[in-house]
């Protein structure tokens, strides 16, 4: 089986290498990997199928390279991102005399791969009394099932949690915060429904603390992100979170939806706008053909991605790594 994931403030290079938390028997059956790889067909099938089709039998031309960034703007890389990446595949093809056009999927995989390596960070829930994790996203796009596997995840790294059900607009979070909890092994602290998050998140905080708990995950509710009374109630819920912690919250986890492509990007921007997000957990990479937002995501809003989540597995939320991403999107291209 895999080794167990690690959770942390950000290492050297050298130290991060040698834990990485993605390690396993890359050729077996059931390793991450063979997952991601797996996770990551169907923008697989898209993206690279359609990169080849362009490129056979051609010449290197500016009508080639312009067809080539209409089948990256399809992956939903995004304008700006993709119109980087390929300004960089210019560069390299004059610079090293590339002459065969099926050559230029090297140079794309190898800037997307530039592009992406230090856009990743790992979680940090070191250092807290407890350390806080507030968890944001709109309704559907997964939150509550990445906050139980994240919990898991930390509950099998020794790591004692408490989830705060701050979702109190909409009942059905709470009933499903509580299922999470049961399957990950963690406490939960609720209020009633309609009532206040901020007081529940106080609550959870001195529950920590009395249970000698290590991190608190702070669910939120997840109303339209254009709501101005929602960026309101979360703005308050991090100002108490900020003076019952100091330094908390530790982590600002915005949970997006992969299948979203470009409105993922919007959604970001917002939320990072109004309550300064660290790090991103992209969902559902596994049911997209436009795996491409991911470097779109990192690129334009310069924000890492920390999970990403490829399955319906309860282990199937991992630590972003760029390069395993990178070599999974290319399989055998």
């Amino acid at each position: 089986m895999f080794k167990k994931l690690r959770f942390g403030r950000k290492k050297d290079k050298k130290s991060e290498e040698a834990s990485a938390p993605l390690a396993g028997k890359t050729g077996g059956k059931d390793s991450f990997f063979s997952r991601l790889v797996q996770g990551l067909a169907k923008t697989r099938k898209g993206f690279i199928s359609n990169l080849r089709s362009v490129l056979r039998g051609r010449v290197i031309n500016d009508e080639l390279l312009g067809d080539l960034e209409e089948v990256m703007i399809t992956a939903d890389m995004g304008v700006p991102t993709t119109t980087r990446i390929m300004e960089d595949v210019r560069r390299k093809a004059s610079e090293r005399s590339i002459r065969e056009a099926e050559d230029i999927i090297d140079l794309i995989k190898e800037s997307i791969g530039e592009s992406l390596k230090d856009l990743a960070a790992p979680l940090n829930v070191e250092g807290g009394d407890p350390a806080v994790i507030m968890v944001l996203g709109v309704n559907g796009v997964g939150k509550t099932t990445t906050i139980g596997k994240l919990a898991y995840n930390l509950r099998d790294n020794g790591k004692k949690v408490i989830l705060a059900a701050g979702d109190t607009f909409r009942a059905a979070a709470i009933e499903q915060l509580e299922v999470w909890a049961d399957r990950a092994g963690a406490d939960i602290i609720k209020g009633r429904g309609g009532g206040d998050p901020s007081a529940v998140i106080y609550d959870s905080i001195q529950a920590a603390r009395s249970r000698n708990c290590d991190v608190v995950i702070a669910d939120t509710a997840g109303r339209l992100h254009t709501k101005v009374n929602l960026m309101e109630e979360l703005k308050k819920m991090k100002r108490v979170i900020n003076r019952e912690v100091k330094g908390a919250p530790h982590e600002v986890l915005l949970v997006l939806d992969a299948t979203t492509g470009q409105n993922a990007v919007s959604q970001a921007r917002v939320f990072h706008e109004a309550l300064g997000v660290t790090g991103i957990a992209l969902t559902k990479l596994d049911g997209t053909a436009k795996g491409g937002v991911v470097v779109s995501i990192v690129t334009e809003l310069d924000l890492p991605l920390k999970l990403i989540g490829i399955g319906e597995k309860i282990d199937d939320l991992r630590p972003f790594d760029p390069a395993l991403f990178v070599e999974a999107l290319f399989q055998d291209a």
